[in-house]
């Protein structure tokens, strides 16, 4: 029966009061202001994503000071980390099952389910996109997540997650400051299931050590000494500008920084010149930050040193500046050979070391010739060489006449000692999930 207009209410909304009162003798519970629409607009967006698009000047200026980060470049990873969670978000829901053919009369699927607590270790070059990318994942697919910032930017890590945790019920998101003894401390913590490491490859490797024994499933990104094959068909002048790119943003300190670079003879000339300007129109103009500490920066300066002790002619750069911080020069060299520290290590500095050969071929078999394998650029006019190159590198990506791009959503699997599974894309949510096989049949009645 629809009660009478005239029936009194347990409850009356006075403008902007919300009184109750208790149905079994009409007492007040209390009384409460309501919210307006932009408050409820407010809350039906404060989502993690959005929650970090609002603090991105506070992290950016953050990011700066712990790391020396371009405030251009540090925003620019801050809004890719804002996209990312808003992917995730979405694609979290579509990350399903698949049905199989079995016998008639009966059911076969598979179903994805959380693997429980996922340990969250990332580097401080571009802590907010790559925490925030793994982060969203492991959430989106019901695992809760430890972060480990790098202790080289801890101020940033506990920020971002004491923004994020806001959003989440209590220990869903925690994090935990410290260096590497911190890590392994939460890495060989019972239940932990899940390791995400993004990072050197010594820690890299030490971890993959240590989850072989707890049984953790471990997804890895780690160093690389990727390659620039640069054909005898292209502009010199151009190849430069992108070896420039490839070597130089964020002063080199980019798992996928350019650090290896073999250049057709026909052109060597050209493109050397070229690349020298590059280097020296962004030492004038002081456009590059500088390296992380002192610390990174007197191993870059080792590299540098042992090389050019070995032969290898520096053309730009190469020394430390006067004054303080840890900055350091765009570095151009050439006459390098495999030995040689720069080609035979990871540099996490803005150095172009060049060698030059005399075809193409010869440049795939050098580039091919290393540890690692996380990516590798070839520019060329050729389809065919280009085909050619897909086969013959042994890395997680090659990119074809540009360093850097790839579609939204793109994921990569590196390769060697660059580490292992899918750290990114629409592939992580498999890596944050365990597969169950479930098979139904009838029952007998009874």
């Amino acid at each position: 029966m629809t009660p009478s207009s005239a029936a009194p209410s347990r409850f009356r909304a006075d403008h902007a009061r919300l009184t109750i009162t208790d149905p079994r003798d009409g007492s007040t519970v209390g009384s409460l202001a309501t919210d307006g629409a932009d408050q409820v607009r407010a809350v039906v967006t404060r989502a993690a994503a959005t929650l970090l698009d609002e603090h991105a000047e506070e992290l950016a200026d953050l990011e700066q000071r712990e790391n020396g980060r371009l405030r251009g470049a540090s925003l620019g990873g801050i809004r890719a980390a804002v996209d990312t969670l808003r992917q995730y978000a979405e694609l979290g829901p579509l990350h399903r099952g698949r049905s199989l053919r079995g016998a008639l009369g009966s059911i076969d699927l598979t179903r994805a389910e959380p693997r429980g607590i996922a340990a969250v270790i990332t580097p401080w070059n571009d802590p907010i996109a790559v925490t925030a990318g793994l982060i969203g994942a492991a959430l989106v697919t019901g695992n809760v997540v430890i972060s480990k910032p790098s202790e080289r930017c801890p101020h940033l890590g506990l920020r971002l997650v004491e923004i994020l945790s806001d959003c989440f019920p209590l220990h869903v998101l925690q994090v935990l400051t410290g260096a590497g003894e911190v890590g392994e401390t939460l890495i060989t913590a019972p239940g932990v299931e899940i390791v995400a490491h993004v990072g050197s490859t010594a820690a890299g490797e030490r971890i993959a050590r240590v989850t072989a024994l707890t049984g953790a499933h471990l997804i890895r990104e780690n160093g690389g000494n990727d390659a620039l094959v640069v054909d005898a068909d292209v502009d010199p002048r151009w190849a430069a500008s992108q070896a420039a790119i490839g070597a130089f943003t964020n002063s080199g300190q980019i798992c996928t920084a350019v650090e290896r670079i073999f250049v057709h003879r026909d052109l060597a000339d050209e493109f050397l010149t070229a690349l020298t300007a590059e280097a020296r129109k962004r030492n004038e103009e002081g456009a590059l930050a500088p390296l992380v500490d002192e610390r990174m920066r007197a191993e870059v300066q080792e590299q540098v040193r042992a090389s050019a002790n070995e032969g290898a002619r520096i053309l730009e750069g190469g020394d430390i500046p006067d004054g303080p911080g840890a900055h350091y020069p765009a570095t151009v060299l050439t006459g390098l050979h495999p030995s040689m520290p720069l080609f035979s290590e990871e540099t996490f500095g803005p150095v172009a070391p060049v060698m030059v050969v005399d075809s193409f071929e010869e440049a795939l078999r050098r580039a091919a010739d290393d540890s690692y394998g996380l990516q590798a650029t070839v520019l060329t006019d050729s389809m065919a060489n280009a085909a050619l190159a897909v086969d013959a590198l042994p890395v997680g990506t090659v990119k074809v006449n540009a360093v850097f791009g790839g579609a939204p959503g793109g994921s990569a699997e590196p390769r060697g000692r660059s580490g292992s599974g899918f750290g990114y894309g629409p592939e992580l949510l498999d890596e944050m999930t365990t597969v169950k096989v479930v098979h139904v049949e009838s029952a007998v009645r009874r």
